[in-house]
């Protein structure tokens, strides 16, 4: 049975050694199993199909099932909530949007990213722990 531990292993054995992460690992109920990466500088897409195929194989001949799954992999939404620390990094001098834990939202330049905290210039500086924020995006504007 493929299982979202099971991709997740065959996943990050692959990224062993590489500047990607897994941000995403997920399996509905229809079967669609979605893998997303991320890293500090442009995710390939020809990296994305290698995974991809490498995937599709590793649970082949794991399980024999993936004639039944449908695998989509690719890198993290531009306007999905940041997932891990390297999103932050990555968003470093960008507009980002804070919402915090009670439910009050902050716009302003990501100006800062270590490993406990990051700071946002709004209409002042404002520094956030990791766990004292329900979400934080980049903010589109055109």
């Amino acid at each position: 049975m493929i299982t979202k531990e099971l991709v997740e292993k065959v996943a990050q054995e692959y990224l062993k050694g590489t500047d990607y992460e897994l941000q995403t690992c997920e399996i509905d109920k229809d079967k669609n199993i979605l893998v997303e990466v991320d890293r500090l500088g442009v995710v390939d897409v020809d990296f994305c199909a290698l995974l991809n195929r490498h995937i599709v194989a590793a649970l082949e001949e794991l399980t024999h099932e993936m004639d039944d799954y449908s695998l989509e992999v690719g890198s993290v939404s531009l306007t999905a909530p940041f997932k891990s620390r390297i999103q932050y990094e990555k968003n470093l001098g960008h507009n980002v949007v804070v919402t915090d834990l009670e439910g009050k939202r902050h716009s302003g330049q990501l100006v800062s990213v270590d490993e406990d905290t990051f700071t946002v210039d709004a209409k002042e500086t404002l520094t956030f722990r990791y766990d004292e924020v329900k979400q934080v995006k980049y903010n589109i504007t055109f």
